[in-house]
């Protein structure tokens, strides 16, 4: 045990030092101008506003710009504040009216009209048009593009048939009957419409500009957006710099002058520079959140989403159900969050997260109850019956990937150690670079791989619609003719207390063929310095820095 606890001790060390070698200037404020502020000498020197610079870490590189391609959590934080939907996220959780000052819908709920603000302009001072959105909206649902979030613009009319290749574009109910006029035609009325066009998959692309240069969102230099930011410099895989978009039709209320972001993809190493004033912001370490649970510069705010691991339903063993369910009820939820993450999450028993109220106001989490619990007899006895029924003497190798992050890895190992003790199975681990991971993963390479999910939209459908048939967010080959039927009816289901039972049920039978096990729910736990204020950080949405203030 002393050797042990020695190494560890020993490693930590090496970590710091390594980090403070590698961020020694990063996110520094450049020194001061001696003469910045003086007049000729003899008169009085007029006193010169600081800049009101505020130091972000992103973790890593944005996935991608491209706002059709850019579906996760490294590129929405960046895009949701350097473009613009047509509707944004208030400082209440509601979605209003953003680059559309006019929102008009037809006594069926169907069709949708759209009036683009005079005043809106791209941070290259073009007017922003309806034509940027059929254009941005088409992109997206492009089958070249292979946008992973293309299925969430399945309730516009003909959307569905052109990304799958059965369509045309023209088919594709989004028009533009002049400049200011944005119109489109739904399938079937919805009520989270003006909610899911918040997700940045929905902003605007400068038309003129990306068909200029098809590589538009790749530098700093050819970027355009239309957001309260806009892109200065991109140093890949090491910092952003954001400065005050003065082109943007609601500039007067953004006090910012400028938004630096790191890229550093260790909590120890990002919490180091947040203590030395190099960061304005900081996850908590986990082997710091008792020493920090009661600082007065920590906030915690709700989140929808979970951290979960995907098996892959084609790649033995997990083709077999029960040993796929072995291996959910060998995890022991409670201990992860309580002993590993240790920042207050909840621990995960199903796959749709807290938040949600039903028509009977209650939860839905707490009114489908537990789906999957530590249960390490019924875990040994159903890998035992699997392994009978596919003839296994021995259980085929088994592998747990996930990418480069001491969190992941330190979950990882924790399963590791869970199946070996619950199973008696040796898991091996296999840490992949994140850029590397993502596409992979997709490519359904791996046998047993870490996830996530964050909400879309406020609606349980939006976390259970990512394992119907041959969904891009998938990523397992899973496919349940029933579980697809179930999350049909649900988008059709009119009437709120049916629909409610029908996504219980699919919330239910996605657990019971478990071809994902959940781990916990996420929070947003954040160390914020004194003097910043208007940080928005919504339970399902994107961080907004369009209100935020640094005193």
């Amino acid at each position: 045990m002393k050797k042990w606890l020695t190494f560890i001790i020993v490693a930590m060390l090496a970590i710091v030092l390594a980090a403070c070698t590698a961020t020694k200037d990063a996110g520094k404020e450049p020194e001061k101008d001696k003469d910045a502020g003086k007049k000729e000498e003899g008169t009085k020197a007029e006193p010169v506003e600081a800049e009101k610079i505020l130091y972000l870490n992103n973790g890593e590189e944005p996935t991608s710009f491209d706002p059709s391609v850019g579906f996760n959590a490294v590129s929405w934080s960046a895009l949701n504040n350097l473009m613009e939907g047509l509707t944004r996220l208030s400082e209440d959780h509601l979605a209003v009216e953003a680059t559309a000052e006019k929102i008009d819908v037809s006594e069926d709920g169907l069709t949708y009209t759209f009036t683009i603000r005079e005043n809106a302009k791209w941070s290259n001072g073009d007017s922003v048009v309806a034509g940027d959105f059929v254009y941005a909206w088409r992109h997206m649902l492009d089958p070249e593009t292979a946008s992973p979030a293309s299925f969430l613009a399945y309730f516009i009319e003909g959307a569905e048939a052109y990304n799958n290749g059965e369509g045309t574009v023209e088919d594709v109910a989004v028009e533009a009957p002049d400049d200011k006029t944005f119109v489109v035609k739904l399938t079937s009325p919805n009520e989270a419409f003006l909610n899911v066009i918040t997700n940045p998959s929905f902003f605007p692309i400068n038309e003129k500009v990306a068909t200029a240069d098809p590589k538009w969102f790749t530098e700093a230099s050819s970027f355009v957006g239309n957001g309260p930011f806009k892109l200065t410099s991109w140093d890949h895989d090491v910092s952003l710099l954001f400065e005050k978009n003065e082109n943007y039709w609601d500039a007067d209320v953004v006090k910012l002058d400028k938004v630096e972001w790191a890229m550093v993809n260790d909590p120890t190493t990002e919490y180091q520079m947040y203590q030395s004033n190099e960061l304005d912001q900081s996850g908590v370490p986990p082997e710091l959140a008792e020493q920090l649970k009661d600082s007065d510069e920590l906030r915690i705010d709700d989140q929808a989403g979970l951290y979960f691991y995907r098996f892959n339903t084609s790649m033995e063993p997990f083709t077999n159900t029960k040993i796929r369910r072995a291996f959910g009820l060998a995890v022991n939820q409670e201990e992860i969050v309580d002993y590993v993450t240790k920042n207050g999450e909840k621990p995960a028993h199903g796959f749709v997260t807290y938040g949600f109220i039903g028509p009977d106001g209650k939860e839905f989490r707490d009114s489908v109850g537990k789906l999957v619990e530590f249960n390490p007899a019924e875990a040994k006895k159903l890998l035992e019956e699997g392994m009978k029924e596919e003839g296994y003497t021995e259980l085929p190798k088994v592998e747990l990937t996930y990418s480069t992050s001491p969190s992941h890895q330190n979950i990882a190992v924790a399963l590791q150690a869970k199946f070996k003790e619950v199973l008696g199975v040796d898991v091996v681990l296999q840490n992949v670079e994140s850029g590397v991971f993502a596409s992979e993963q997709k490519e359904f390479k791996y046998q047993m791989s870490r996830s996530s999910f964050l909400h879309d939209y406020a609606d349980p459908v939006n976390a259970l619609e990512s394992f119907i048939t041959d969904s891009s967010m998938n990523r397992t080959t899973w496919s349940n003719a029933e579980y697809d039927k179930l999350i049909t009816d649900i988008k059709n289901e009119t009437d709120e207390n049916k629909r409610w039972e029908l996504l219980k049920q699919a919330d239910q039978l996605l657990m019971e063929e478990m071809p994902v096990f959940p781990i916990y729910y996420y929070n947003q736990s954040t160390l914020e310095k004194p003097g910043i204020t208007g940080i928005l950080r919504h339970p399902v949405g994107y961080l907004d820095l369009k209100y935020t203030d640094k005193n």
